[in-house]
């Protein structure tokens, strides 16, 4: 089974009402990417997914979750 990364950036983003532009300027990165993240077609590198839950104030495995492919 090929191991699959969860998220849910989405979700914690449009909690605090903010647009992938504005969570994209908050953790240094393209709006592009925010948005490949929230697909799931993209999975960010390690200091990125530790960016992400600074600014979130989350743990990061409360954000990215690793799942198996059934």
């Amino acid at each position: 089974m090929t191991p699959v990364i969860e998220n849910c950036v989405k979700e914690l983003r449009a909690q605090r009402g903010w647009t992938q532009q504005e969570l994209a300027a908050a953790v240094g990165v393209s709006r592009q990417s925010v948005n490949s993240i929230e697909r799931h077609r993209y999975v960010p590198s390690l200091p990125l997914a530790l960016t992400f839950a600074r600014v979130f104030g989350r743990a990061t495995d409360e954000i990215f979750r690793l799942v198996s492919e059934s």
